[in-house]
């Protein structure tokens, strides 16, 4: 087999680069599943056997390699285990929490908050690779360039695109400056020629359009621009309540608020991954306890004793003043922009529907929530409804997919058990 069949162009073209070309620093960037991290973790490999190499000509018996990414988690999940199951590689870990391999003790820093920088501070590496480097903070990232500072080291960088105001983007990629000696390389989702096709068009087909279809699929650092939800349909998308299915689950997303609306939004969902829009309550000036409540229990009553309520976390109080009154509440996912993903994606895929006139709040507010371009996230404004669906659609979906990886890390340690005969 050639590095043809292993390797798409795109892949082939940074490799050649990295072999033949000289810099100091390599920066991917571009779409989701594009295959950069894949190449990347291959040049890490590369990295290491060159470290090696290059200690032994120093006569460093204990040379050190920075492999850095959001946290421990994601460095050992996206690099480590990635590697050992696509190259054969075996890393050893040590009583420090550092990976070995090839006479190389790899450092691994976490880039997510300032307290990276404990882990980056105190020693001189022949390289470094950052991965996801967009999560990280920015002071972090230049602790680990500059600990960098062996003749011939390398940064590798990869990175998904955000907004084009991020620092990584302005300090590093765009920056023109020679002495940097800095390549950069940019993937598309077409550039992963190992991709099943219809996958690629499936994946199209579900990832909403505007800010999240140009970063995810085309990889292009942008902000969002216009409606936040582009894909909303009100003609196509607004159904008879008489057409409602049968035996739909039912669950409500709450926003608080007091000088600003309160929003509650009833949705039911069915088998099928459809999402239909019930019935809201939204008003001002009123107190939880005894309006708000008073709400909830009718809606209780409405769709179902059991009717869970995902609510905002800002006011916890709120929370348990309604668990004190027996309404089943829990808190809501927190993560913006996933969240407004995941019910972007539902809504792309022509699976969101709302009862007529059940929710004429929703539908106001629907297309004044737009994108602020300044800062990539929402305008808060006109945001009641939304959030309160968000918070409805967006935590189950996102405490089942915890349970999955939870479940396949069970699984995963029982057959470590199971190999080593303790189970």
């Amino acid at each position: 087999m050639s590095l043809g069949d292993y390797l798409a162009p795109k892949q082939l073209e940074v490799l050649h680069s990295y072999l033949n070309d000289d810099f100091g620093m390599m920066i991917l960037t571009g779409a989701v599943r594009s295959g950069k991290t894949f190449i990347d973790n291959l040049l890490f490999i590369y990295e290491l056997r060159r470290t090696a190499r290059l200690a032994k000509e120093h006569g460093d018996k204990h040379p050190q390699y920075i492999l850095a990414g959001a946290s421990s988690d994601s460095i050992n999940k996206n690099v480590i285990i990635s590697c050992m199951n696509q190259f054969g590689v075996e890393f050893k870990l040590d009583r420090h929490g550092h990976y070995h391999l090839f006479g190389v003790d790899i450092t691994p820093v976490s880039t997510a908050t300032m307290a990276g920088l404990k882990g980056a501070r105190g020693f001189t590496a022949y390289g470094g690779y950052v991965n996801e480097a967009t999560l990280g903070v920015e002071p972090v990232f230049q602790e680990i360039l500059q600990r960098c500072s062996m003749p011939g080291s390398h940064i590798i960088v990869d990175t998904n695109p955000d907004n084009p105001q991020h620092w990584l983007k302005v300090d590093y990629i765009d920056k023109e400056d020679k002495k940097m000696k800095k390549l950069v390389y940019h993937f598309t989702i077409d550039d992963n020629t190992h991709l099943a096709p219809d996958y690629v068009e499936r994946i199209k087909a579900s990832t909403p359009s505007g800010m999240y279809y140009d970063r995810a699929i085309k990889g292009l650092w942008v902000t969002g621009e216009g409606a936040v939800y582009k894909d909303f349909d009100e003609r196509t998308m607004t159904i008879e309540r008489e057409d409602l299915p049968d035996n739909l689950t039912y669950t409500a997303g709450v926003d608080w608020g007091f000088d600003h609306p309160t929003a509650i939004e009833v949705i039911g969902h069915d088998d099928k991954g459809n999402y239909y829009l019930v019935d809201e309550a939204y008003g001002q000036f009123e107190q939880v306890d005894p309006h708000w409540i008073r709400v909830a229990q009718q809606f209780k009553k409405k769709y179902g004793m059991g009717l869970i309520f995902f609510a905002d976390t800002a006011r916890t109080e709120h929370i348990n003043n309604f668990r004190q009154h027996h309404i089943k509440t829990e808190y809501g996912y927190k993560n913006v922009l996933d969240g407004i993903e995941r019910v972007a994606s539902i809504i792309k895929q022509h699976k969101f529907y709302v009862v007529k006139d059940a929710a004429p709040n929703f539908i106001n507010e629907i297309y004044q929530y737009i994108w602020d371009e300044k800062t990539g996230a929402p305008v808060k404004e006109n945001d009641h409804a939304q959030d309160a669906v968000r918070y409805c659609i967006a935590t189950p979906l996102w405490k089942e997919e915890q349970a999955q990886k939870q479940n396949k890390n069970r699984q995963r340690s029982t057959g470590y058990l199971n190999d080593l005969g303790l189970v």
